[in-house]
């Protein structure tokens, strides 16, 4: 945990606009600006760039995984500009809730996967990076990218860990745990071999 230097009203405010930030839904309107259609009638129904990959556009994925990692790094680098490391642990960690559980979609969002990867990298790019790489030597060895995001999300508390990282273990495990929340049903599907493969529509 990091030290608690910043005001309560001050917190408060920052998990807002970092709320509001991450429930920006990039996906959705990526795809409704490409004209993809709905995305939350397709596939998963998710926001995410995963779900946006089975429309068939490549580059409409990528654009999304940006988007939707640049919200988490904004909320994390305003608020650490503007307020402190506490601040910015609390907007980047609301970032994520609000792209998982947007106002605007009915509390109906994506995974996280792609915002909690941009706060990492705004927190700590070499955690951010070897968790990037955990996933992508899964994903080529499973082309599944739930089990990718799981792998992934379980070895940031290590890897902060093994570089020193002490004070955002609390917020990586949490980070790791609501991964595993949001992709329940993913992990049902994978326990019955039902799971799609990467890039499948």
């Amino acid at each position: 945990m990091p030290v608690i230097e910043t005001s309560a009203a001050l917190l408060i405010l920052w998990a807002v606009i970092g709320y509001l930030l991450g429930s920006i839904p990039s996906g959705v309107l990526v795809a409704r600006a490409l004209g993809l259609g709905d995305l939350r009638s397709i596939g998963s129904g998710s926001i995410g760039a995963t779900n946006v990959l089975r429309t068939g556009s490549k580059g409409a994925a990528a654009l999304t995984l940006l988007l939707d990692a640049a919200k988490g790094a904004a909320a994390v680098l305003l608020a650490r500009w503007l307020a402190g490391e506490d601040a910015a642990q609390l907007a980047g960690l609301m970032a994520f809730l609000g792209h998982c559980f947007p106002v605007w979609l009915r509390f109906r969002g994506g995974k996280g996967v792609a915002t909690c990867l941009g706060l990492l990298l705004a927190l700590a790019w070499p955690v951010a990076l070897l968790c990037a790489a955990t996933w992508l030597a899964t994903a080529v060895i499973t082309r599944i990218s739930s089990l990718s995001a799981l792998v992934a999300a379980l070895s940031a508390p290590l890897w902060m860990l093994l570089l020193g990282y002490w004070h955002l273990l609390a917020l990586g495990a949490v980070l790791a745990v609501l991964v595993f929340w949001q992709h329940r049903a993913n992990i049902g599907r994978l326990r019955a071999g039902t799971e799609p493969r990467i890039g499948a529509k």
